[in-house]
């Protein structure tokens, strides 16, 4: 019996843990959709672009300069990563995006999948098609945590992910960009009236998502030691069902999805493993997301908490 609780709490936090990133992942989704009503499903991509940014960055580091601290190398990955992804995706906005605002929904839905495809060739390009080992920059030491165990990676991904959606928030309610957002989000029309600049805020959105969407390239790299160029399709759509499950547009939403997703796949995965006696589990995590995706849009299509977008039509 205490075997199968230690095994429960094991799974929820590594539930939390996944969870944590895929929040993080949606928050771009969510923030994007709410403001233009698109779904950027590039979003991914610019995850893999933000994780072999940070991977050649630290391994040419390591190379140049032996002995600097994994945390160091960690972060001055991130701080590579960041503005890297953030021009990428101000690129995308203003070339593939920005044209179409206006066109029907279907056009920069396809521009949207396009783009994906071609970040991803991009990628194979200059970082090839094979996978690289993410170095393991940080201590892979158990740390005990109550019945369940730990690394220190694990922990920083649940806690900065907590900071950077609080940060997030207050951003979002509190500042002068946050008052914008929310009015272009209202109506970008009679926000543009009132003297915020539409554009710009857009724009805004758009870096912030990308940057959120480096720091969890760089994490996902870490957790799992690999990076490669198809590495953001799956947490990409994966961010998008939570980014649904909690109700798109919904920034509270999004953080809600994420976790609920990534405990679902924790729990579910490890109830086959379980069933199964280790011969199916973990191979068929995957597909929890899109049975969660399937019954949110056939039972509650505006998400958990509801929230729909405004129309501005």
């Amino acid at each position: 019996m205490g075997s199968s609780l230690d095994t429960f709490f094991q799974q929820v936090f590594n539930g939390l843990v996944l969870g944590s990133l895929y929040a993080l992942i949606a928050l771009g989704y969510t923030m994007v959709y709410g403001i233009v009503n698109l779904i950027n499903f590039a979003h991914g991509d610019v995850l893999m672009v933000g994780a072999l940014t940070a991977f050649s960055a630290i391994t040419l580091t390591q190379a140049l300069a032996p002995g600097i601290p994994g945390w160091a190398l960690m972060l001055m990955g991130m701080l590579a990563a960041i503005p890297v992804c953030v021009l990428l995706s101000l690129l995308i906005e203003r070339v593939a995006y920005r044209p179409l605002r206006n066109a029907p929904r279907l056009a920069p839905l396809i521009t949207a999948i396009g783009v994906s495809i071609l970040l991803q060739t991009l990628a194979m390009l200059i970082w090839g098609r094979n996978y690289l080992t993410f170095p393991q920059l940080l201590s892979s030491e158990p740390i005990a945590i109550g019945p369940a165990t730990a690394t220190v990676t694990k922990l920083l991904v649940i806690v900065l992910s907590a900071i950077i959606m609080v940060a997030l928030l207050l951003l979002v309610q509190y500042t002068r960009l946050g008052r914008a957002m929310r009015a272009t989000a209202e109506n970008a029309r009679v926000a543009a009236l009132m003297g915020v600049n539409p554009n710009g805020v857009i724009a805004a959105t758009f870096a912030i998502g990308a940057a959120l969407a480096a720091i969890a390239g760089v994490m996902y790299a870490s957790l799992y030691s690999v990076a490669h160029f198809y590495m953001g399709f799956i947490p990409g759509l994966k961010a998008f069902t939570a980014a649904v499950l909690g109700g798109i547009g919904n920034i509270p939403g999004a953080m809600l999805g994420g976790v609920l997703l990534g405990l679902i796949e924790a729990l579910g995965a490890g109830y086959i493993d379980q069933i199964s006696n280790g011969v199916f589990g973990s191979n068929y995590q995957d597909v929890f997301a899109f049975i969660v995706l399937c019954a949110v849009l056939i039972l509650r299509p505006s998400g958990l908490l509801g929230e729909r977008v405004a129309d501005r039509s």
